[in-house]
């Protein structure tokens, strides 16, 4: 079979590559193209051959073709996106005619979904089997799109439990198996080395250490990162350590955080010997809550998009595992409220208070509980493969 894959993000580029590697586990001659990144890249091997070429062919030894890398399209935020319209109206084009040339047997769309719904339509009227794997988020905002949702999709896949009766009470049956995160983490726990090891190989003291995740974006780190550094700055009797991520180069670290520590390729290493986490709203805080590590979600966006965005927001947290338990679970500082001053306080209750640090791991297990059983990727991977025409 042959499968194209559209992710826009860091969680999609992750989500994709686990379903990737069991769609390959279950099917030896699967061909994947993608928009995706490094994790979706190495997941089945890249053909490097052809990647960007941008001819639908894939006939490399490896199984997968890049065809555009997430970093250099993604686009958060709605003043954000009114500035970047030319690229995303040619990226769009482009994607449209590689998918024809491509011809799959399913187009897997993962989030995403100011281009992926536009991507659904198309292939919707050409006849395609289109799966949306990683809702679109509308139960937070923008309800309207449930619509597209009904017309253009043929499954429906969701890794929340809450989704499963909302989605259902409007009209649309989900497929939900669980969230394929929790067994990726415990996968890499297993080989996370000693605490003092980990200190010694990125040169690391033996004070309590908070981690500092200040999201994947750029418009992300420009707005948490001199936040970050502050906190550091008034808090001496504790390291500080940057969780990189991959598509930020060390240039934006050392310009927005200068002088502390940027570990690369070990952001659950270091939430795991992490005493607490400062982390931007999204996939990693709910990577922190799988792993056990106090948190403060912070987020902080351009003004107006802030003003926009939050009216038409239709929940009461923003972050994942709250949303899961419908509770607090953990503080969620958002714009005029995410102050240096207010990270600090909160960093320093979770790394001294034994009661609230204990409550906070009481919810995450009942988080983890939530998210289902192991295999949940293999069960998607089957789903789709049953759908499809043997």
């Amino acid at each position: 079979m042959k499968y194209y894959l559209i992710a826009g993000e860091a969680s999609g580029d992750l989500h994709g590559s686990l379903l990737m590697l069991s769609l390959a586990a279950r099917d030896r001659e699967a061909r994947f193209r993608f928009w995706g990144g490094e994790k979706m890249a190495t997941a089945c091997g890249l053909d490097t051959a052809h990647a960007e070429d941008g001819d639908g062919s894939n006939t490399g030894a490896a199984r997968s073709t890049m065809v555009h890398n997430y970093r250099d399209t993604a686009v958060m935020g709605f003043v954000e996106v009114l500035t970047k319209a030319g690229m995303l109206r040619r990226n769009l084009a482009f994607c449209k005619d590689d998918i024809l040339a491509y011809a799959p047997d399913a187009l897997i769309l993962i989030d995403y979904p100011g281009f992926n719904l536009k991507i659904a339509r198309f292939a919707h009227t050409h006849g395609m089997k289109v799966f949306y794997y990683i809702a679109p988020k509308v139960w937070a905002s923008r309800e309207r799109r449930i619509e597209q949702l009904k017309r253009y999709v043929d499954r429906l896949f969701v890794i929340f439990p809450f989704e499963v009766e909302w989605f259902r009470s409007r009209g649309i049956e989900p497929v939900y198996e669980g969230n394929p995160l929790a067994d990726h983490i415990d996968a890499l726990l297993d080989s996370v080395p000693p605490r003092e090891e980990f200190l010694k190989q990125n040169g690391l003291d033996s004070r309590p250490l908070i981690a500092l995740l200040p999201g994947s974006r750029m418009q992300e780190i420009k707005h948490l990162a001199p936040r970050f550094k502050k906190v550091a700055d008034t808090m001496p009797g504790y390291q500080f350590a940057v969780a990189a991520a991959p598509e930020i180069s060390p240039e934006v670290y050392a310009r927005y955080l200068p002088g502390i520590p940027v570990i690369h390729g070990q952001t659950y290493t270091l939430l795991r010997h992490s005493a607490a986490a400062a982390v931007a709203s999204g996939t990693a805080s709910l990577e922190a809550a799988v792993i056990g590590t106090p948190q403060v979600v912070c987020y902080v966006m351009n003004p107006l998009t802030w003003r926009i965005a939050i009216s038409l927001l239709r929940v009461r947290y923003i972050s994942l595992a709250n949303l899961i338990l419908d509770k607090l679970i953990f503080k969620e500082l958002l714009q005029e409220k995410c102050t240096p001053g207010a990270i600090a306080a909160e960093l320093e209750r979770l790394v001294t208070d034994t009661a609230a640090r204990t409550a906070m791991q009481q919810d995450y297990a009942a988080v983890r509980t939530r998210l289902g059983k192991p295999g949940s990727a293999d069960r998607y991977a089957e789903d789709i493969q049953k759908s499809l025409p043997q």
